[in-house]
């Protein structure tokens, strides 16, 4: 199981709105890739695609391309500096940078006057190591633009992308409520690629504790226990969030979109159903391992109690022409020894014979 630093720590006693990364990563930020800043500026008859540095974005006039809807997406939210300067030029609030600063948080979302704020997490899982990893996504999406803040590169938003530089694509006709609810898309639909890559290995795992459970798959489901938990963690509040941006009270999104975005609220209900059928599935696969370990543990008892039984006529004998009597039946035969070794093996074969009938000597239950 994968155990990730947090440094909630380090914002004991500041005030609300202090801009301290708070993340995944080691205690030297400076380890960390360095922040990329790309700019999509859209219409529906031309697109603009470039790179930014801190420096373009310092000298960025967004009432230039007031006319044009555009898209400002940053890889890497470790530079409290960046995130400050991003949030001065678009005028943020504290609190809205502080929470994209701040890695750890569950789906949420805050309405302002002039946009709108929501962040969600993505993920990716590793069928090797029966491992989820998480990352934090911020949005900020205003009447014409759309910021969004991704802690690493991870090639989740590529397929939009594409869709943005094709000419006349249907995507650049639309505002950008609809670039949002498609990005907001590509996150759930991602998590039911990762609901089935778990699936697959719950059924494998219930294969195998059909058969002959060991230690190993304990520990497997108790990695997929964890998996679970993780996943309902992010999607269960999720929901919540699509199902606000569902009732639109400030109208950043325009009704065209709304359908769309009630097609991804009935993902994510769909998303936490499948999910919780493997989660109860699970808890069957701990109830199933218990169980095969009793039933092992009393097959075992049984085998050992078998034994000590046959053994136990041997010993009464061997007990019994053992004690100190002077006169005792055949101490004085010359055969007695091999009389006795008899009748301690048919007393012993009889029980055999009994144990079988009753099937106390197969693995039958």
């Amino acid at each position: 199981m994968r155990k990730h630093k947090k440094h909630h720590s380090k914002k004991i006693g500041m005030p609300p709105g202090s801009l301290i990364y708070v993340g995944q990563a080691d205690n030297d930020v400076s380890q960390l890739a360095k922040p990329t800043i790309s700019l999509l500026e859209y219409d529906a008859a031309d697109f603009v695609e470039r790179k930014l540095s801190t420096e373009d974005l310092a000298t960025l006039n967004i009432h230039e391309i007031a006319n044009k809807k555009f898209w400002l997406n940053i890889h890497g939210v470790h530079d409290a500096a960046l995130i400050k300067q991003i949030g001065d030029l678009f005028n943020l609030h504290p609190l809205v940078q502080e929470d994209i600063l701040n890695t750890q948080q569950r789906p949420k979302i805050d309405e302002y006057d002039d946009y709108l704020f929501l962040e969600a997490r993505s993920f990716k899982y590793d069928q090797t190591n029966m491992a989820v990893d998480s990352e934090q996504i911020s949005f900020v999406l205003g009447r014409n633009y759309l910021l969004t803040f991704q802690e690493r590169s991870t090639g989740i938003f590529e397929p939009v992308r594409s869709r943005l530089r094709v000419s006349r694509a249907h995507i650049r006709e639309l505002g950008v409520d609809y670039l949002a609810y498609a990005l907001l898309d590509s996150i759930v639909d991602r998590y039911f690629k990762v609901l089935e890559d778990v699936g697959e290995d719950s059924e494998a795992l219930e294969d195998i504790l059909l058969h002959k459970p060991t230690n190993t798959e304990l520990h497997s489901i108790h990695q997929l226990k964890h998996v679970s938990i993780e996943l309902r963690r992010a999607v269960w509040p999720l929901r919540e969030v699509i199902n606000s941006l569902t009732r639109n009270e400030n109208d950043f999104f325009k009704s065209t979109t709304m359908p769309y975005l009630r097609d991804v609220y009935d993902h994510t209900v769909n998303f936490i159903e499948s999910l919780e059928s493997i989660r109860d599935s699970l808890s069957g696969m701990m109830d199933i391992y218990m169980a095969s370990v009793s039933n092992r543990v009393n097959l075992e008892v049984r085998a050992l109690t078998v034994v000590a039984m046959l053994f136990m006529p041997a010993t009464l004998i061997a007990g019994i022409f053992g004690m100190n009597f002077h006169e005792m039946p055949w101490l004085a035969e010359k055969n007695g020894f091999w009389w006795a070794l008899g009748l301690m093996v048919g007393i012993a074969s009889v029980m055999i014979m009994i144990f079988w009938r009753r099937q106390w000597l197969t693995s039958k239950t």
